[in-house]
């Protein structure tokens, strides 16, 4: 039998599940949802919810990982009790990892082609109306739409077709150092803006008022619902790579680290973006459209605007980018470990399968736009975020926490036994009532509230 693939170092470990964490949830995503929730109130609430919730599940997924040395399928089957079907869960797991990459890559084109307009001067001298005009055209194009999405999914499946070591881990930890270096360029041009101190405000300072205008339970439930999407847990997506290193650290330490490097990204983001709302004048709770028809006007405002934008639109990228490198390989070790398929031909057979699977998307929003899935108004690229964020995040969260909690799965005694081996921080035991009962509950009711709500 073939030898696992191993990574070459810790670094390695932590940048690559961070780089499969970061990504747009971080800079597009948190952003814009901090916006429509208030602000600084609404960031503490996501930041408990981060540690209570998003590391305890993050040790769970990695402890089964590297437990079984195994993608989260044949993980389960080597895991489980015999006679269960614990197993069955890695196949939902799997077809989520497809899902998401479905969208993403769909959305990572739009970064890709709005860097290229960025730096070629496209948005100089447009008013709204020509911002708005331009993002129109990428929308309504199949071509475009398509071509930009196979761009993604080849350079995706070219990194991912070659060794673990020598192409995934470098190639990560190049983007990863270049996307903090560029968002800290970025923050301190924000913090240079004229009436930028008025968007920081807005963004750390807590503000009951801003609560109220949205509703506590509401502001909750979004930070509840964004510690999940942001760390991609619950379809195995970090349970990987955690089946990639040795026992030599403990995994509440590592999961630790890996939720703080998340973290300062996505703070950072806003950082970035809430000075440069109120510098210009721009509504901070804009929502998705703020990113591809907001923020090239305010560069376009901005001495060497052309330049700042070009780069704000690579570091969004780069973070869109090292996210699809991390789910796309879970993807390859699922084929690896039950196929024995050599990793090269493993990433031409998913790198077609891709690019197939997320061809509906790209076209949902020109040619297949009638097309009007869950409810009226939606697109493709709604429903597959339906499955992903609302049923496959949340459930397999809730899964998992059962697997490692329960005498029916794969025990307590022995998640504990796996996060705490090796140096580093320990999880408790006193812990114990706590994530077998409380996690478990306020997981289950993120699943029922999502699916209920979304339709009400």
């Amino acid at each position: 039998m073939e030898k696992r693939e191993k990574l070459g170092s810790r670094l390695g470990f932590i940048l690559l599940s961070a780089g499969c964490a970061i990504g747009l949830g971080n800079v597009w995503r948190f952003p814009y949802i901090t916006g429509q929730n208030g602000g600084g109130l609404f960031v503490l609430i996501y930041l408990l919810f981060l540690v209570i919730l998003g590391v305890p599940i993050l040790t769970m997924e990695y402890s089964v990982g590297r437990a079984s040395h195994k993608s989260i399928l044949p993980a389960l089957r080597s895991l489980e009790p015999a006679g269960s079907k614990w197993h069955v869960m890695g196949y939902f797991a799997m077809a989520g990892n497809y899902c998401l990459l479905m969208y993403y890559s769909v959305i990572a084109g739009w970064i890709l082609y709005y860097t290229g307009l960025m730096a070629s001067g496209r948005f100089t001298g447009l008013d709204a109306g020509g911002v708005d005009a331009v993002y129109g055209a990428m929308m309504g194009s199949p071509a475009v739409q398509v071509g930009c999405m196979l761009a993604v999914v080849v350079l995706t499946a070219l990194v991912c077709s070659f060794s673990l070591q020598n192409s995934v881990e470098k190639v990560t930890k190049v983007v990863m150092t270049l996307l903090i270096i560029l968002m800290m360029l970025m923050a301190v041009r924000s913090f240079t803006l004229p009436g930028a101190s008025r968007g920081l405000a807005f963004y750390l300072v807590p503000s009951v008022e801003h609560v109220k205008q949205q509703g506590f339970w509401n502001v909750c439930y979004a930070a509840l619902n964004q510690s999940f999407f942001t760390l991609s847990i619950g379809m195995g997506s970090m349970e990987i790579f955690g089946s990639y290193i040795d026992r030599d650290r403990s995994l509440t330490g590592e999961a630790l680290i890996v939720t703080v490097l998340d973290t300062v990204v996505a703070i950072t983001s806003g950082l970035i973006i809430f000075p440069a709302c109120f510098a210009y004048g721009v509504d901070p709770g804009a929502g998705p459209g703020l990113i591809f028809k907001t923020l090239p006007l305010v560069f376009e405002s901005m001495p060497l605007g052309r330049l700042w934008g070009t780069v704000f639109f690579l570091f969004l990228f780069f973070a869109a980018f090292s996210t699809m490198i991390g789910v796309f390989e879970n993807l390859q070790s699922y084929m690896i470990d039950l196929k024995k398929t050599p990793r090269k031909k493993a990433g031409i057979i998913n790198g077609i399968a891709l690019a197939l699977l997320a061809v509906p998307c790209a076209l949902g929003f020109n040619v297949w736009s009638a097309f009007q899935p869950l409810r009226a108004g939606n697109s493709v690229m709604d429903l597959e975020d339906f499955y992903v964020s609302n049923i496959c995040l949340p459930l397999g969260s809730f899964l998992i926490i059962l697997f490692c909690t329960h005498r029916i799965g794969w025990g307590f005694d022995n998640y504990m036994k796996e996060v705490n081996e090796g140096k580093g921080l320990k999880m408790w035991k006193g812990f114990r009532f706590y994530l077998t009962w409380i996690l478990p509950a306020i997981t289950g009711f993120l699943v029922v509230y999502g699916i209920v709500t979304y339709f009400l």
